[in-house]
């Protein structure tokens, strides 16, 4: 009998002494591999947090008291030892568990997550709610200590350090555990990470300190005394040695940095914390993808992944990619269109935020470093950054996940439509994205994008026009988005047009029926178009390509005449494309004719595969094909 069959909750785990939990470590990380390597999911970051999960519910009581995971890719471990053994072969699919800690699956789920940075925020608000609460004597449930774990690059994010920042002001007693894996999604960049990184093993002070204290001990007389007194003293001159000088000017207690694969010295320091009423950071020293040999070698690749063989570390008889397709995908097409435009164009710069594999920049980065910047998880540095190389006369192309970019929202507003910069925004994953579930779906950029003034949005059918129109975007002298989604081109045999600003794409005509398809919808949408001919419904068929601006003239000049009409995108309906168009028909009198919009209903949609997901929304082929036809019976 396995170990990890007699524990169901954190209580089971008090009961094992050091021996049984190092045991504990190692089935854990083999369930992990296990699962990850049939249903994907999060690997490396997974494996490297094992100690630090089990140390966390050996000495703190969850959910009296409160772990909050940053990100939470990295929660697998916490979700087993939780309950959640029995589910955990459910991991991200459909109607599954969560690969993300999501508050109505557990009380030990504290807080949903899914982006970056916001532990230390959140923590903070818990403890000041439960001080508040307190005081007013209107605390239902006794909270008493509430720690945030924070780590893979997240420490990047301005959103931390102004949590950081606040805890210090406030001196509630926040725990803050640095998971320090030298790693974010990408390797991590800037001046924090590459001073995280010197100071891992604190070898310096340590060497220093040793050294100092055998040469003052060496002293005839006064050896002795002077040694006590710089001991008494170490706490004025540590933060100009110790690597924690920037979290102890923040406010701070600091410890470490400690191997967090040590359970014996996390459950001692941990255990060091419970008396302590002031905000403390531990540094604890990971290795990401520990316990795995394909993803200790590069846990960059094996961050997030696709079902593969654990043997071999293979996916389909190939290298795993993170967050990839095996065959081309869109990202692909992207990243080699953007590289072979810079090397005919000097000015084009390429910018990510810590997702250089992720968008297809790999290669760009590789052959021209000098023109790309990956700025690590920092979205709104990113476009403000891209503001800045616009101005001086370069072109810069920012390729952000599309749930990542909601979070530099007012730089896109202010810092670069207002300035009418020609920045050009790749959106990545937009629409149904999948298995990361409800936070990862790419449901709103239309939405926070079509509004702002000097904008432009554009979504290719296919690879090849999502080429075409990455160079079509670099022509114009504004702000330009192009949206595109996760996963494989699907090529079709029409002939690609060529590409005038702000003019559709017609590609069927028949006079039944008008669909206005946006990006990846139109090759369902043609498939539905040829499905409704055999049936004598002879439909007109519009790749949208230009969400804003609308092409107006074409779509109303058949939208009059057909007086029926099917709108399809990847997206919210609220504030969508479809949207956008009934206010087109409503601004212009034209209340005979009848519209249904295909879309996402006001909901956010959870985790399950893409086919999954659009088939549950109506937005797979006979999905569409069905409710066409009962719109036109009506």
């Amino acid at each position: 009998m396995k170990l990890i069959d007699s524990i169901s909750s954190p209580e089971d785990l008090k009961r094992l002494n050091i021996d049984g939990l190092k045991r504990l470590s190692e089935e854990l990380r083999e369930i992990i591999i296990e699962r990850v390597s049939i249903n994907g999911g999060h690997l490396a970051s997974n494996l490297g947090i094992v100690e630090i999960t089990i140390a966390l519910h050996y000495v703190f009581d969850s959910p009296r008291d409160k772990i909050i995971w940053d990100v939470g890719h990295q929660c697998y471990c916490h979700k087993i030892i939780t309950g959640r053994r029995k589910d955990f072969h459910t991991l991200r699919l459909f109607g599954g568990i969560s690969g993300f800690p999501k508050r109505s699956e557990s009380p030990h789920d504290i807080f949903g997550v899914g982006h970056s940075s916001t532990s230390i925020s959140a923590s903070l608000g818990l403890i000041s709610g439960r001080d508040i609460l307190a005081k007013q004597s209107r605390l239902d449930n006794e909270i008493n200590k509430v720690i945030a774990v924070i780590g893979d690059g997240a420490m990047t994010s301005g959103l931390s350090f102004e949590g950081l920042n606040h805890a210090g002001h406030l001196k509630k007693n926040l725990i803050v555990i640095l998971n320090d894996n030298e790693m974010s999604i990408s390797p991590n960049v800037g001046a924090l990470s590459n001073y995280l990184s010197r100071i891992q093993t604190g070898t310096l002070f340590k060497r220093l300190k040793r050294e100092t204290k055998a040469f003052i001990e060496g002293i005839p007389k006064i050896g002795e005394k002077v040694s006590k007194f710089a001991e008494k003293a170490e706490d004025s001159i540590k933060g100009f040695f110790l690597p924690g000088g920037l979290f102890i000017d923040l406010g701070f207690n600091y410890l470490g940095p400690i191997d967090g694969h040590d359970i014996p010295l996390l459950i001692e320091t941990f255990r060091g914390l419970s008396d302590i009423n002031e905000p403390t950071l531990v540094h604890v020293v990971t290795t990401k993808g520990k316990g795995y040999k394909f993803s200790e070698e590069d846990p960059c690749i094996y961050h997030g992944t696709g079902p593969f063989d654990s043997s071999s570390g293979l996916q389909n008889g190939t290298q795993v990619y993170s967050d990839k397709e095996c065959s081309m995908n869109f990202s692909d097409i992207f990243g080699k269109s953007l590289y072979k435009l810079a090397l005919q164009d000097e000015r084009i710069i390429a910018i990510t935020a810590a997702m250089k594999e992720g968008t297809g920049l790999a290669e760009y980065a590789q052959k021209i470093p000098d023109r790309f910047f990956d700025v690590g998880i920092a979205e709104p540095h990113a476009v403000t950054f891209s503001a800045g190389l616009a101005i001086s006369g370069l072109r810069p192309v920012v390729a952000i996940y599309s749930t990542f970019l909601q979070r530099a929202y007012d730089e896109i507003i202010h810092d670069v439509c207002l300035q009418n910069l020609p920045v050009i925004f790749a959106i990545d994953r937009a629409g149904i994205v999948g298995e990361d579930g409800a936070t990862h779906q790419g449901m709103f950029d239309i939405a926070y994008l079509r509004h702002i003034p000097n904008m432009t949005i554009m979504s290719p059918r296919n690879g090849l026009e999502l080429e075409t129109m990455l160079a079509f975007a670099l022509k114009l002298n504004s702000p330009v988005a192009i949206r595109f989604p996760r996963g494989k081109n699907s090529p079709d045999d029409l002939p690609l047009k060529e590409i005038v600003y702000g003019k559709s794409e017609v590609l069927i005509t028949g006079d039944d029926l008008l669909i206005v398809a946006v990006g990846n919808t139109t090759n369902r949408a043609l498939n539905v178009t040829k499905r409704l001919l055999q049936k004598g419904i002879k439909a007109t068929l519009i790749n949208a390509r230009f969400i804003k601006p609308i092409d107006k003239d074409t779509i109303l000049s058949y939208a009059d005449r057909i007086k029926k009409v099917v709108t399809i995108e990847e997206h919210v309906l609220a504030c969508g494309f479809g949207s956008a168009l009934l206010e087109i028909i409503n601004d212009n009198n034209l209340d005979n004719i009848k519209v249904k919009r295909f879309g996402i209903d006001d909901t956010f949609v959870e985790h399950g595969s893409q086919a999954q997901l659009r088939a549950k929304y109506y937005l797979d082929e006979e999905g569409i094909f069905n409710k066409i036809i009962n719109f036109l019976d009506t």
